[in-house]
């Protein structure tokens, strides 16, 4: 691993973190967690022609990080203050399942760098029918970071247009329930 890698993975991990402590959500909170993951698909992607068991492999990595995504949004909790801000703060729950998915990688990738790892990968990967090792594991850990951030990012973007768009409409006088 190089030292961009263990970057990219800390600064993901602190990106929930930030948010143990009420912060204002907008869309400008976005652009952390987009362009690290933007920055790591250009890094790291690289074409293969899948076989074997490899789009098997990286439906399960990206429905795992879809999953921790989704359910880190949904505990974070999200709410409009009295003067409009919508803000946003990250519990246990929350942080915890956006640390074990970005923590899983970033022990993976330390793990199947050494000798032991690498070779008890490929074991797995011969036994299980998935032929390029080389790139589908790097594949299948990259989308599940992409879902992972994607889906917490676009969660908690809908739930603040939500919570603006019920504000505006009280403000026009109206009832909204949340």
């Amino acid at each position: 691993m190089h030292a961009s890698d263990y970057i990219i993975d800390i600064l993901l991990i602190l990106v929930v973190l930030r948010q143990v402590r009420t912060r204002q959500l907008t869309v400008r909170s976005t652009y952390l967690p987009l362009v690290l993951i933007a920055y790591a698909g250009y890094e790291y992607f690289h074409s293969f022609s899948p076989a074997g068991n490899d789009v098997v492999l990286i439906v399960i990595f990206s429905l795992i990080g879809l999953l921790l995504g989704t359910f880190s949004g949904a505990t974070t909790r999200v709410w409009r203050r009295d003067d409009g801000m919508v803000v946003a703060k990250a519990g246990v729950l929350a942080a915890s399942l956006w640390i074990i998915g970005m923590g899983f990688r970033f022990g993976f990738a330390i793990w199947a760098n050494t000798n032991s790892g690498g070779l008890s990968l490929y074991n797995f990967s011969t036994a299980h029918d998935i032929p390029n090792v080389a790139y589908v594991w790097t594949t299948a850990l990259l989308l599940m970071a992409f879902c992972e951030v994607l889906s917490r990012v676009g969660y908690l973007q809908f739930q603040r247009v939500r919570f603006e768009r019920a504000g505006n409409e009280s403000a026009k006088g109206e009832v909204v329930s949340l």
